[in-house]
């Protein structure tokens, strides 16, 4: 018969984090964020300095390591100490600012 030998997927999706949570998204180079929310079957996730949301699926998701959460959070205070944020944009003529 069809499909006799098929097994079904009985994996169950991850848990979602406390909002806060830092994790990486893996399908964007090991990004760094701040879990904000579900969004249907995805994740929202927020860069720690600031910044557009994102959404990832869950499956690309992983705790962010104590070396990523360190380079994320110091990323985040240098920009506060320079009176900005962490996130720049580019304006024309090359010049950044803190957005």
């Amino acid at each position: 018969m069809y499909g006799e030998n098929a097994c079904p997927n009985t994996q169950q999706p991850p848990r979602p984090p406390a909002p806060g949570t830092l994790l990486t998204d893996t399908s964007r180079g090991d990004r760094v964020g701040e879990f904000r929310g579900i969004a249907g079957p995805y994740w929202s996730l927020r860069p720690v300095g600031g910044g557009a949301e994102w959404e990832v699926e869950p499956r690309y998701v992983r705790p962010a390591l104590l070396i990523e959460q360190l380079r994320a959070r110091t990323a985040r205070a240098n920009a506060r100490s320079r009176g900005g944020s962490a996130v720049r944009a580019v304006l024309p003529g090359g010049r950044e600012r803190a957005v």
